[in-house]
């Protein structure tokens, strides 16, 4: 779509844009949601994707993703063997409403700052363990944790002019074991709810991330695998009004699929853990 608001777009911004920062800019990676409406607010775009940000950054301490690391890039990677967890990018990438031709141009970090709550690369980087490294306009940078990052539907920690320059996947993350269980209405639609449970290796604990059916994403941990009925408890006590409603399911409905899928990840981890 034309964007007929649009003055100007810096195409060669300084390696810290945030200080030319100005109320009716927007920062340009893959771009596939901001062209896709009208942004009668905007005049201006920056694009980060000249910055040439590495994308995909592996070490001893985990794995870093460039915020401007396409989709494509992030399915195609080749992750090191005993990072047994990274089979989640596949299926997270998988889960996105959007072609091929998308993959090629929308982006982990864009994905993440729609902060929509059927948003995959934010339940991959939850369910990892992920940080996320923010910059500031005024030149300063934080880090924070990404289960905290999403605050609501379409709603996150960003400040105005504030940027997602990087996330961080710690290794021992990347080394647990996983299960996912993921629900929509057709086979390539909207995620209705889409979980994800990690195990550490020899040790029988549970971290499960719920997202797509929860306004912003819940993670739920044990030191050792529940029972059925702990488990349902425990997403029982969940707020009324953290279960999202759109078309694609009401609260209801993605409260039992949730309770459904987490305890087929329960019964799926407990087969592989110790005695």
């Amino acid at each position: 779509m034309d964007l007929h608001t649009i003055t100007e777009v810096v195409r060669r911004p300084a390696a810290r844009p945030g200080a030319d920062w100005h109320p009716g800019d927007a920062w340009l990676a893959g771009g596939t949601w901001l062209y896709s409406e009208e942004q009668p607010d905007l005049h201006r775009l920056i694009d980060l994707t000249t910055l040439r940000w590495d994308s995909l950054v592996p070490s001893e301490a985990g794995l870093g993703i460039g915020a401007t690391c396409t989709i494509s890039e992030l399915y195609a990677y080749q992750p090191p063997t005993e990072w047994i967890a990274a089979p989640l990018f596949t299926k997270s990438c998988e889960a996105f409403l959007s072609s091929f031709k998308v993959w090629s141009a929308a982006t982990v970090g864009g994905n993440i700052c729609m902060s929509l709550p059927a948003g995959p690369m934010i339940t991959l980087t939850v369910a990892l363990e992920a940080r996320y490294e923010l910059w500031a306009a005024d030149g300063s940078a934080r880090t924070v944790d990404a289960l905290s990052f999403v605050t609501g539907d379409n709603e996150n920690l960003l400040a105005p002019g504030e940027i997602l320059r990087r996330i961080d996947i710690p290794a021992h993350a990347l080394r647990k074991r996983t299960a996912h269980r993921r629900f929509s209405l057709t086979r390539l639609g909207r995620s209705t709810v889409f979980l994800i449970g990690t195990q550490t290796p020899g040790t029988s604990d549970l971290l499960l991330t719920l997202t797509a059916g929860t306004t912003r994403p819940v993670r739920i941990g044990f030191d050792t695998l529940p029972d059925d009925r702990t488990l349902r408890q425990r997403i029982d006590d969940l707020p009324a009004d953290i279960w999202f409603d759109d078309p694609n399911g009401t609260p209801g409905h993605r409260r039992h699929l949730t309770q459904h899928f987490a305890e087929e990840i329960r019964r799926e981890l407990m087969a592989g853990s110790p005695g």
